[in-house]
């Protein structure tokens, strides 16, 4: 269900209110443009700066809006276990598909700690779980052998993996099979990830390229030498935008991007902020180098 190119959902603000007129054209230009499936409310969609009522709003009017048209992974991730239980089970109620739960961050729980909490998810929920894996934002890093505890689980289906080692697509692929789904959370080693065995991305930059990621995540995955060489020259086109993306703390880039787009404002939440001058040079000359602008 969860493959190739899915977009971790920019969340637009104008006067620093959700716009909800843009989230809507953003969702239809996905659509239009062959992304694999919608991510709203991650990290991307600064679910930090969010309200609860805000948060539930993104996903509830994504999932509308969509109706049925592409799977719906929502972010319902939280540094409480109640609230994240809270979040699924709404997720669940209104219709998405799947739910991304990143492992709680700043309390930095053991590996037990780990796997109660998304088992107390799992116990909770119906929704299949994708765990998303970040060390470098949570602070805590997932190892492959409570990934394969928690693949033991009715509803644990895979992970977005935003560690940024290759070998741990080998690993886990070995441990865990095929079954277990393996996304990238950084666009920039999406190649080799598939190559290794993953079957996709849950991506920024697809935000602005949606075509160009979701044609590059098709043949990917594919073995024959003309896909293989299609894919690598899309990765070469790719590979300064997703540069571009991450100059300065996302999503303030890829916003930037999207205004340039006329896809939505480029207004971040404190402690966000625009991106500096140069940043925007960088981002403006990367979608000219694709011939996004």
């Amino acid at each position: 269900m969860f493959k190739g190119s899915n977009v971790a959902l920019i969340t637009p603000f104008k006067n620093d209110k959700f716009d909800e007129d843009a989230y809507i054209k953003l969702i239809h230009f996905h659509i239009k443009n062959g992304t694999n499936g919608l991510v709203p409310a991650g990290t991307t969609g600064e679910s930090p700066t969010l309200s609860h009522e805000e948060h539930e709003k993104v996903i509830e009017l994504c999932v509308k809006e969509s109706n049925g048209k592409i799977p719906i992974i929502a972010g319902t991730g939280s540094n409480s276990t109640k609230e994240a239980i809270s979040l699924t089970r709404h997720a669940e109620k209104i219709g998405a598909d799947g739910a991304l739960v990143v492992t709680p961050y700043y309390n930095k729980p053991t590996q037990e700690g780990l796997y109660q909490h998304y088992k107390a998810i799992n116990d909770n929920s119906g929704l299949p779980i994708i765990i998303y894996n970040i060390p470098g934002r949570s602070v805590v890093d997932m190892s492959v052998d409570t990934m394969a505890r928690l693949f033991e689980l009715k509803n644990i289906v895979g992970v977005k993996d935003a560690t940024g080692e290759l070998d741990r697509v080998n690993k886990t692929k070995e441990k865990l099979g095929k079954d277990f789904i393996q996304l990238t959370g950084n666009d920039d080693n999406a190649l080799e990830f598939n190559r290794r065995g993953g079957i996709g991305a849950i991506s920024v930059t697809a935000n602005i390229a949606p075509k160009l990621c979701s044609e590059f995540q098709k043949f990917s995955i594919l073995s024959d030498e003309l896909s293989k060489s299609k894919a690598e020259e899309l990765d070469k086109i790719l590979q300064p935008l997703h540069y571009s993306m991450f100059v300065e703390s996302n999503p303030s880039p890829v916003k930037f991007a999207a205004k340039l787009l006329n896809l939505s404002e480029d207004g971040v939440r404190l402690p966000l902020v625009s991106i500096t001058e140069p940043t925007k040079k960088i981002v403006e000359e990367a979608l000219k180098l694709a011939k996004l602008i």
